[in-house]
């Protein structure tokens, strides 16, 4: 018997001869929507980016006032936070001030106590209770907020976002 023979076809097709190829219309409408596209999205991006830092310097504020509660409860001695309104600050006494984020504000500081014209103290009590109060965290158009909340009877922080209407 024979072996098999293997065969093989081989294609060759000129160089330049096929037309599948985009026409300049179809680069032009792809570019034109990916443009499109980007002048959507990128400003969402920009939003997200603010928010987030507010967001995170209400946290902040708020982690802060609920160590002082807890460390008043265990150590049965009030505690206090001292706002610093025109430096964008604050400390959680004894510690070392807070600088909040260049691109967020206290918007609005309701409650607790001024010691001069730039400066609002909270405190918290052994008993677990605490100066009532709201303060607004803002970025520097105000477009967005948080709010965080301090509640009189049981020293409650709560942190949600404000009304940007």
């Amino acid at each position: 018997m024979g072996s098999p023979v293997a065969r093989t076809s081989i294609v060759i097709s000129l160089a330049g001869s096929d037309n599948r190829g985009f026409s300049l219309f179809e680069l032009i409408l792809v570019l034109l929507l990916i443009g499109i596209s980007t002048a959507i999205v990128l400003p969402n991006i920009e939003r997200g980016m603010a928010n987030r830092e507010v967001r995170r310097a209400a946290l902040g504020l708020a982690a802060a006032a609920r160590d002082l509660r807890s460390r008043a409860l265990v150590d049965g001695v009030p505690k206090q936070i001292v706002l610093n309104l025109p430096e964008n600050s604050y400390r959680a006494w004894p510690s070392v001030e807070v600088r909040l984020p260049a691109d967020v504000q206290f918007a609005s500081v309701d409650g607790g106590e001024f010691l001069d014209r730039d400066h609002k103290r909270f405190y918290f009590f052994p008993n677990g209770s605490s100066m009532a109060g709201t303060i607004v965290l803002a970025d520097s158009v105000r477009s967005i907020s948080y709010l965080i909340r301090l509640e009189s009877l049981t020293g409650r922080v709560a942190v949600t976002p404000g009304d940007n209407s």
